[in-house]
């Protein structure tokens, strides 16, 4: 249940007006984005970049341009089941409860990404407020989620203890790999990222390396040892993963289109590597949501169908 607590009427109102600056978000992204020529510049470091040069993305490279678009558009498809496992929670599903934590988390990971890796522009502002509504809603979203639900979950015969906390140990260290190998080989070269471009810093190498990877181990390591503080870690980081598909497949599609140059090994690795671990998470988030109690409470009647009908 998420309604029926003092921290879930705040998560649900949050939730809410976090779908919502998500949602304005997004469609500016989509309909402020550029159509001109790109730009080139060369970075304070002596590199050559391509910057999109006109629209709200003016001042970020043409890869970072279309993938702000592939999340837009993934942004737009997580929101409506942000709000059905709102309404869900609203009538007593834990179901629901978990599964808007999730969604919440992913707009959360978004809006941090937008923050701090986005160029500055027209919707700085709208990226801040997104940032500050998304951020209290997950944690009261956690802290409602009913735990009692959680722990006969984690401790029944049939829930997938060790497919789910192996699948979170595996993505951890994948993403560690991923993610620190072009560091690292950077850092031994003395040169900059080949991916850090006109930007100071690497962002989302440094949040999935510094928060989400940490929060897929420890995740991983609660659910092999049956606790509930696992589930509530690997909810949103399966939602996360399961959002990575079609944001990479369409990522990558938009930057070739934008005239960025792939090898066919540099787009079916990632793409095929993502699909898998998005399919495996797909498969555990809907063993999990299924394995968490659906309740209602007895006022409430007949309820809508949705999250609980999974």
């Amino acid at each position: 249940m998420l309604a029926s607590t003092g921290p879930g009427r705040a998560a649900s109102v949050l939730g809410v007006a976090t779908a919502l600056a998500a949602t304005g978000s997004a469609v500016l992204t989509l309909i402020g984005h550029g159509s001109g020529p790109p730009r080139a510049v060369t970075t304070p470091r002596g590199e050559p970049a391509l910057l999109q040069g006109t629209g709200v993305d003016a001042y970020d490279t043409v890869f970072t341009a279309a993938g702000h678009l592939a999340v837009a558009v993934v942004v737009l498809l997580v929101v409506p089941v942000l709000l059905d496992s709102l309404r869900a929670a609203s009538w007593g599903s834990s179901r629901g409860a978990l599964l808007a934590a999730g969604a919440l988390g992913y707009l959360l990971h978004v809006a941090v990404s937008d923050v701090f890796g986005t160029a500055y522009g027209p919707r700085f502002l709208l990226h801040v407020v997104l940032l500050g509504l998304a951020l209290p809603a997950f944690g009261l979203a956690l802290a409602a989620v009913d735990r009692p639900g959680l722990e006969a979950a984690v401790r029944a015969t049939g829930f997938p203890r060790r497919s789910l906390g192996g699948f979170l140990l595996a993505a951890g260290g994948v993403t560690t790999v991923t993610w620190s190998s072009p560091l690292v080989s950077a850092a031994v070269a003395g040169r900059p990222p080949a991916m850090l471009g006109p930007s100071t810093t690497m962002v989302t190498d440094a949040l999935d390396l510094a928060v989400v990877v940490p929060a897929a181990v420890v995740g991983g390591i609660l659910v092999l040892r049956r606790r509930a503080a696992g589930l509530l870690l690997a909810a949103p980081l399966l939602v996360l993963i399961v959002a990575l598909v079609p944001t990479i497949a369409l990522g990558a599609v938009l930057q070739a289109r934008a005239g960025v140059v792939f090898t066919p090994v540099e787009i079916a690795g990632p793409v095929a590597g993502v699909a898998v671990l998005g399919a495996l998470g797909l498969l555990l988030l809907v063993r999990l949501l299924r394995a968490v109690p659906s309740a209602s409470p007895p006022w409430a009647g007949a309820r809508p169908r949705g999250v609980d009908d999974v």
